[in-house]
């Protein structure tokens, strides 16, 4: 492109003009995507720094939104809409101690938030709702709203008045489809699948699960979905379903403890399993604990499959088969959601369910002979 710029307007905002001209004249529309700085610096016959701070300050500006991996886009504009662009998002939880922040479901969410809250010039923090349910008093800004507490309740009605509110909001981890407030959830179930479908495709018949809850009437939303995925892969496998292969765990907590029990009722059976899938890798690293004790060998004389793809499990020994739940996917996919995609939807839930992914290692072998 031959640029005429007679007067003296720095180049990056001429190009923001420019870019601003095509979408007030239309030749632009809401999430038409933008060629990338590189295209841009090609176009206007500038520096990649001088595009990239077109579309950084376009982004500030509102006009431009930006997706990780996917490029930049025309942000819609509603003349009817009096809410503000969202400046800032919120994670709000409810009195969890810190130190469950340090548990990778979080941490590596927290980094898909700031990836997409950076790219899109939006501050994110965390907030502690407390005991009296207080949410930022920004109407405008954006609440990535997790509802679990170590109880797993939550004052539904809470919801209710902020929906009715209009609060610009998202739940990850738990959903409440009737009250219409967009999720993100990891699909649990489809997880529950893999991590068994994997020991059976190692030959193993006789799977053992342990699960933290006191039955399967009284297990939280993620646990009963992962015994629903483990149900479903040995229903596709013809083998069939023995309840006495579930050891449920009285907990709120988990922990290696946990673990080391569900391994000692299990292997009290008369027909012990041959491989375990517990439902968390604290579960799991304390069954492989407990098998060593007994003087079994994981995973010669027994497999054990974890959940979640902690940090230790990479160095246990033997290193630990599991799942990765893929919550930075959730994080990017809650940020992007409340900054680009609730102004469109109109009265439709907008929700996603992000896969886990499996990751075999050596805590897992074929089933002994």
């Amino acid at each position: 492109m031959n640029v005429d710029k007679s007067d003296k307007t720095p180049m990056y905002q001429y190009i923001m003009n420019d870019i601003k001209h095509k979408i007030e004249t239309g030749e632009l529309r809401p999430h038409d995507p933008l060629p990338t700085q590189i295209d841009l610096a090609k176009e206007y016959n500038t520096s990649e720094i001088t595009s990239r701070r077109a579309l950084s300050d376009l982004v500030q500006e509102g006009y431009v939104y930006r997706i990780r991996g996917k490029g930049s886009f025309i942000q819609e504009k509603t003349a009817a809409a009096e809410a503000k662009p969202i400046s800032t998002l919120f994670f709000a939880h409810l009195n969890l101690e810190l130190n469950n922040f340090s548990h990778p479901f979080f941490s590596e969410m927290f980094d898909g938030i700031r990836e997409v809250c950076g790219e899109n010039g939006v501050a994110f923090h965390l907030w502690d709702m407390g005991t009296d349910y207080q949410l930022p008093e920004d109407p405008n800004a954006g609440i990535i709203l997790l509802t679990t507490t170590a109880a797993d309740s939550f004052d539904i009605e809470r919801l209710t008045a902020w929906r009715q509110e209009e609060r610009r909001m998202v739940t990850v981890h738990f959903y409440y489809p009737h009250l219409g407030i967009p999720y993100v959830i990891v699909d649990n179930l489809t997880g529950g699948y893999l991590a068994t479908q994997h020991l059976i495709s190692l030959g193993h018949r006789r799977i053992g699960i342990i699960v933290t809850g006191k039955s399967i009437m009284e297990i939280n939303q993620e646990f009963s979905l992962r015994l629903q995925g483990y149900r479903l892969a040995l229903t596709q496998h013809q083998i069939p379903f023995d309840p006495q292969l579930v050891a449920f765990m009285d907990e709120e907590q988990e922990s290696v403890k946990l673990g080391a029990e569900g391994f000692e009722k299990l292997m009290e059976l008369e027909d012990p399993p041959t491989a375990i899938f517990a439902t968390s890798d604290y579960k799991a690293i304390g069954a492989m604990n407990a098998a060593r004790a007994a003087g079994m060998r994981v995973p010669q004389d027994i497999s054990i499959m974890g959940y979640d793809d902690m940090k230790l499990g990479e160095i246990a020994y033997p290193s630990l088969s599991t799942v990765n739940q893929n919550t930075r996917k959730v994080g990017e996919r809650a940020a992007e959601i409340l900054l680009f995609e609730l102004a469109g939807a109109g009265q439709q839930l907008i929700k996603d369910e992000i896969v886990p992914t499996l990751i075999p290692r050596a805590s897992t072998g074929p089933a002994p002979q």
